[in-house]
């Protein structure tokens, strides 16, 4: 019987420190990582970061040893949907060359926020002129991108709806129908669901079956296999704020059934959660042990 931390291994986005070997490996090893997620570069900035390919072949083989699973996200200034030529040029180039580094060290995906569209103020009608806009030019700079890792072993571009503040392409579960038929439902285009996010959103994940019914729902979009990784958030703010505030498990408005129903759910077989709550990466947070005993419980996967 296959064993659960195999099936849905539980990490944190880890610094990267000094380097990949040094930095990342090294505190996912020492907080007993299974899975962990990285930029690869300055999160709040375009450059392109090279690797040192001696540091990316040492990481590569380290984790695949030690069964660590890795993805990659990226900068937070990325937004494929923007009208500006400049963001919409220097997003994509961003995405390119962070599926790049995705190959170079490993990671099996790039998590790429879905971005937003442009809506001034005293444009009446504008909003679903823009948004439709906005998804014309996912399509066209995303497909190509998605094109050139269509091969099975090559990394994933997970697309990770937002919590629904500004004017967000994708936020609830629901958004992701039009987002993914904007990409053709391509095979490598993957879902990264963050739990803040989409509680933000509206998803009830606070209800008894919530969690269960909205990854039914993703299923019934996506269809199956297309939910890749969970960033496991809970949320500072109520349902429906609209706020991308990370809670520590159990300690904000979603609590901890939620989580014990997402690993228990058929869609989550094989997909990596990753924490991104405060103080999730030190060594003594609790976090880490919590997510692996609400799956590893009665009810968990």
């Amino acid at each position: 019987m296959t064993q659960p931390h195999l099936s849905r291994p539980v990490g944190s986005h880890v610094p990267v420190g000094k380097n990949l070997v040094d930095g990342a490996l090294r505190t996912a090893l020492a907080t007993g990582c299974e899975a962990i997620q990285v930029f690869c570069g300055n999160p709040r900035g375009w450059t392109l970061s090279a690797g040192d390919p001696a540091v990316d072949r040492r990481f590569r083989d380290r984790t695949a040893e030690a069964g660590l699973r890795v993805v990659i996200h990226t900068p937070y200034l990325v937004n494929p949907g923007s009208p500006t030529p400049a963001t919409y040029e220097k997003s994509l180039a961003v995405i390119a060359h962070n599926l790049r580094r995705a190959v170079e060290i490993g990671a099996e995906g790039v998590v790429v926020h879905t971005g937003s569209y442009v809506d001034p103020a005293g444009d009446p009608g504008g909003a679903t002129a823009r948004h439709t806009a906005a998804l014309a030019r996912i399509r066209e700079g995303l497909l190509p991108l998605l094109d050139t890792v269509e091969d099975d072993a090559a990394p994933w571009l997970l697309l990770e709806p937002t919590a629904g503040q500004g004017r967000s392409l994708c936020a609830g579960v629901d958004d992701l129908a039009a987002y993914l038929g904007a990409v053709d439902l391509h095979p490598k285009a993957g879902i990264c669901l963050d739990t803040c996010h989409v509680f933000a959103a509206g998803e009830p994940l606070d209800e008894p079956g919530g969690a269960k019914a909205m990854l039914d729902r993703i299923v019934e979009i996506g269809g199956p296999g297309r939910l890749r990784l969970v960033h496991a958030n809970d949320s500072k703010d109520v349902r429906g704020a609209f706020k991308d505030r990370h809670e520590k498990i159990g300690q904000g408005h979603i609590g901890t059934d939620a989580f014990a129903e997402l690993f228990a759910h058929p869609a989550t077989e094989g997909v990596p959660f990753v924490l991104e709550t405060p103080g999730s990466r030190d060594a003594d947070d609790p976090d880490l042990a919590l997510l692996k005993a609400l799956r590893d419980g009665p009810f968990g996967g």
